[in-house]
């Protein structure tokens, strides 16, 4: 079962939602036009440029990028300077973006939702593995890079 247990599945599930919450029960809200469907797009293009590169600085440090794996390298480089978790901040700014485009003003809340569930279900035990392998670099990584932003 932790193949389904995975942030893209996670995220689907948001994005479906997201779009029945539209579709369902606008109850008349709305982002009101194209102002919304643009930032929508640019929040769903930067998330993704978000992962791409995180994904890419992984793939440079020869470490997994699936969450339930020990990781091979502590990657501090490339946009890990920035935050600690660049695919789960992509993933949030897809899920924005998503809401935004599909004009569901009433699915703003599935964010921080979505951003707790990450922390506790992925990130917490992730930093866990990495503190107990890398200590003391990842002890100093946590002091210079925040979680999110």
């Amino acid at each position: 079962m932790k193949w389904i247990d995975m942030p893209p599945v996670w995220l689907l599930a948001a994005a479906v939602t997201t779009w029945f919450i539209g579709q369902a029960a606008p109850l008349g809200l709305t982002f009101g036009g194209a102002w919304a469907d643009f930032a929508g797009g640019i929040c769903i293009g930067g998330g993704l440029i978000l992962m791409l590169l995180a994904i890419t600085e992984m793939r440079k440090r020869r470490t997994t990028v699936i969450p339930h794996r020990d990781a091979d390298a502590l990657v501090t480089s490339g946009i890990f300077k920035r935050s600690r978790n660049p695919i789960y901040l992509g993933d949030a700014l897809i899920l924005l973006g998503l809401i935004l485009r599909w004009d569901a003003p009433l699915a703003l809340p599935l964010v921080p939702v979505f951003v707790w569930v990450i922390e506790r279900r992925f990130i917490i035990p992730e930093e866990n593995r990495l503190r107990t392998k890398f200590r003391q670099d990842f002890y100093r990584y946590t002091e210079k890079t925040r979680r999110w932003v």
